[in-house]
């Protein structure tokens, strides 16, 4: 747009619009983890098995994962605003539908609808708070879109472990419905005079289909894999061969081409491509690490879903309290710092997950979420701040929504290499340990205890054996945390290879 972009909104209107928006963000954000802890259950009442379950989640994944790329096109074809409210609409009306669904294969159809038309969801509400707030007021608005986009991964477990032990799981789709319907209305009234300028941009017809191809096979591989044995199956292979043929085609024709769907161009841009790198690994290990602690708690310490949530809850807390303080001093520290303390306050967390044992007391637990909150309050904030630095203001919609698909990407490979090796670091802890107790001396005295209490000969063995699992899950546990905390240090290095982003000057008068 051109300097006669309209003035930022102020007062009421400015905190009801930002409001509006940050739900935007948080409904999508949601839903992409809500359905996890729900699948035993939406199984069990539809009548089909637990790996047919997954492709609830499986659909959106790769639904969304297609449509995330083409935020710029969309929003440059037809709009920011007009773009945003009609995907919370379509949302909204697919969140319906998920939760009136009959059977597995019209769920699945829905959400494949869910995620396709929520694509535009976080890159749209991330580009109009930044349009809305004044030019000085720039890291507010990324406040705002960080506390949303924080809060989400760990409310979606807890929402989805209390509505499955306590309502039906339809209600896990249907709580979108009311807040979608308030969104959309809230920002449609309030930013339809702002539209953006739209151009009649061709439709790269090519660069379309090799994204389709490439970026569903990409998903499905990495959501079926586990359960495959990744590359002792035929499928799993045919998929990784082509996600990667397709990947490799699809760039060379987007860089080649005159209009392509994606502008990879904007790797050119150092604090971009540094930026986006550092920004996908890190929230690749915060990923995978908020699915790792719920997962151990449930399977191996007894705690319910709902309480597995509220573990990670605290982390949360510190994250919303902190970001308007972390906002508001970014405007005078160097992102770059932001981001250091961010990674350093990741590792100190994950390095004090890695001391915890099976008698760990509920505050064991959650000091070290309470360290990760402080993470959270700068993680994302200083790393769009990075990311987006230099970008030209009418590019900003494909740089956001380029980000956010590498990002939900990262959390895909994170999420399925991260389940793998737990289960491959279980069973190699499991034979260490086996050979170590075996049937010699204290096999044979923790037996003879058991027996004394009361055991049977057969239950005294089942006991010890499950003791020697449990075990095996806490080393691969503490094992991945390790790892976890090592690669943030590692992270801090890639984060310096990156300019200091320049401070806000002049009005944003396209984003």
């Amino acid at each position: 747009m051109s300097a006669a972009a309209p003035a930022p909104l102020r007062g009421g209107a400015l905190a009801l619009t930002a409001f509006a928006l940050a739900l935007g963000t948080f409904m999508q954000v949601l839903d992409s983890t809500i359905a996890n802890v729900s699948l035993p259950t939406i199984a069990g009442n539809l009548g089909v098995s637990s790996d047919n379950s997954t492709w609830v989640v499986t659909a959106f994944a790769v639904a969304n994962g297609v449509a995330v790329p083409l935020t710029g096109w969309l929003m440059g074809r037809f709009g920011v605003v007009k773009t945003f409210c009609t995907s919370v609409v379509l949302f909204t009306i697919a969140s319906l539908l998920c939760g009136i669904a009959w059977d597995l294969p019209s769920l699945i159809g829905f959400r494949i609808l869910q995620g396709a038309v929520s694509g535009p969801m976080i890159p749209g509400s991330q580009a109009l708070l930044i349009s809305i707030f004044p030019s000085d007021k720039r890291s507010t608005a990324l406040g705002v879109w960080s506390i949303t986009t924080l809060v989400g991964p760990i409310m979606g477990p807890i929402l989805g472990g209390y509505i499955s032990d306590n309502y039906h799981w339809s209600w896990i789709f249907l709580i979108n419905v009311p807040v979608g319907i308030f969104c959309a209305l809230i920002c449609w009234r309030g930013l339809r005079s702002r539209e953006t300028a739209t151009r009649k941009l061709p439709i790269d017809q090519v660069g379309l289909v090799l994204l389709v191809l490439w970026v569903g096979a990409l998903q499905m591989m990495l959501d079926l894999g586990k359960n495959d044995d990744w590359f002792n199956s035929t499928r799993i292979i045919v998929m990784t061969v082509v996600a990667v043929i397709g990947f490799i085609a699809w760039v060379i024709w987007e860089m080649t081409d005159a209009n392509p769907t994606v502008d990879l161009s904007l790797f050119k841009y150092r604090n971009f491509a540094f930026g986006s790198v550092a920004f996908c690994l890190g929230y690749a290990v915060f990923f995978a690490n908020t699915l790792i602690l719920p997962l151990w708690l449930q399977t191996q310490l007894s705690y319910t879903a709902t309480w597995a949530g509220l573990v990670a809850a605290p982390s949360g807390v510190v994250a919303v309290i902190l970001t308007p303080f972390v906002a508001r001093a970014s405007g005078k520290v160097d992102a770059r710092i932001l981001a250091t303390i961010s990674f350093i306050a990741f590792a100190l967390s994950y390095f004090m997950r890695s001391n915890l044992n099976t008698s760990a007391s509920t505050w064991d637990l959650v000091l070290p979420m309470l360290v990760q909150g402080v993470a959270m309050s700068t993680f994302f904030l200083s790393m769009v701040t990075i990311s987006l630095d230099g970008i030209p203001p009418e590019r900003m919609p494909s740089a956001t929504g380029i980000v956010n698909f590498a990002r939900i990407t990262a959390g895909s490979f994170a999420a399925s290499i991260t389940t793998t090796m737990w289960d491959r670091r279980e069973a190699m802890h499991q034979s260490h340990l086996s050979d170590a107790v075996g049937s010699a001396s204290p096999f044979q005295m923790a037996h003879a205890t058991l027996e004394r209490l009361g055991l049977t000969d057969l239950q005294a063995t089942a006991a010890i054996t499950r003791q020697m699992i449990g075990q095996a899950y806490l080393l691969a546990s503490t094992d991945l945390f390790r790892v976890s905390a090592w690669l943030c240090v590692a992270l801090i290095g890639t984060v310096w290879l990156t300019r200091r982003p320049s401070a806000p000057k002049g009005p944003i008068a396209a984003d």
